[in-house]
């Protein structure tokens, strides 16, 4: 339970909280992280979004800029894929007007047969990219594409990495011209593509409920869905 009283607790001490709590249940499945946000984490957001020291969304775009680790989300779309490696997930924001929400996935990375021949096994690197724009203080998204590439689990996907993909995807779209588009999802299987092309299709809502240089609180929602929160920190 949390303790009732939060508002004599220093923002420090409630964002570390939030950060211990949402480390050590990330792992759990999707629907009881929904239960333990609103039974655990809710009263902790609520607390930190009245201390938010940049309410306004247009202060808040030179704030979110440059490469952020989710620690903790109950966003579906991050789980559709199997083996999402949490350490190799990053969302990134750049000063053009692009975002993405980029990560690996490994199935069987935690089978410790297989982690024997990891480096020699591929993994599916995978890219949302998105626009973002700060209209009358509402955060605008559009999905724009997704990127995909299999590649060596032995070669890390680090933060230099993804955002040197994102950089060259962008400019690639840029010289293009290039309109938003279904994505090829033909390495998926069905059903897996199916929840991914209804996922791009839908129009994200983005909130940051607290944000400041270094650590994000985000409430998002796509369509008529229920609100997803994700936990932040600033990789670079």
């Amino acid at each position: 339970m949390v303790p009732p009283n939060l508002s004599h607790r220093s923002t420090d001490d409630l964002k570390q909280e939030i950060l211990k709590l949402g480390e050590g249940n990330d792992r759990a499945p999707l629907s009881q992280k929904v239960k333990f946000y609103q039974s655990t984490l809710a009263p902790l957001f609520a607390e930190l979004s009245q201390r938010n020291p940049f309410s306004s969304a247009e202060e808040q775009v030179a704030i979110v800029l440059g490469v952020w680790l989710p620690v903790w989300s109950t966003i579906p779309f991050i789980e559709i894929l199997p083996g999402r490696v949490r350490e190799q997930s990053y969302q990134i924001f750049q000063d053009n007007g692009y975002y993405a929400n980029i990560a690996r996935y490994a199935p069987g990375q935690r089978n410790s047969f297989l982690q024997a021949f990891s480096a020699f096994l591929l993994a599916y690197d995978f890219m949302l990219l998105q626009k973002f724009v700060v209209q009358n203080g509402q955060w605008y998204i559009q999905n724009v594409g997704i990127e995909q590439a299999f590649r060596w689990r032995g070669s890390l996907l680090t933060s230099e990495r993804a955002e040197s993909w994102l950089s060259k995807v962008v400019r690639s779209k840029l010289s293009k011209g290039d309109a938003p588009k279904a994505p090829d999802l033909s390495s998926l299987d069905k059903s897996t593509a199916k929840k991914v092309g209804t996922s791009f299709l839908a129009t994200p809502q983005l909130e940051h409920l607290y944000i400041d240089r270094d650590f994000r609180l985000v409430k998002s929602q796509r369509n008529q869905q229920r609100p997803s929160y994700t936990i932040a920190i600033r990789q670079q």
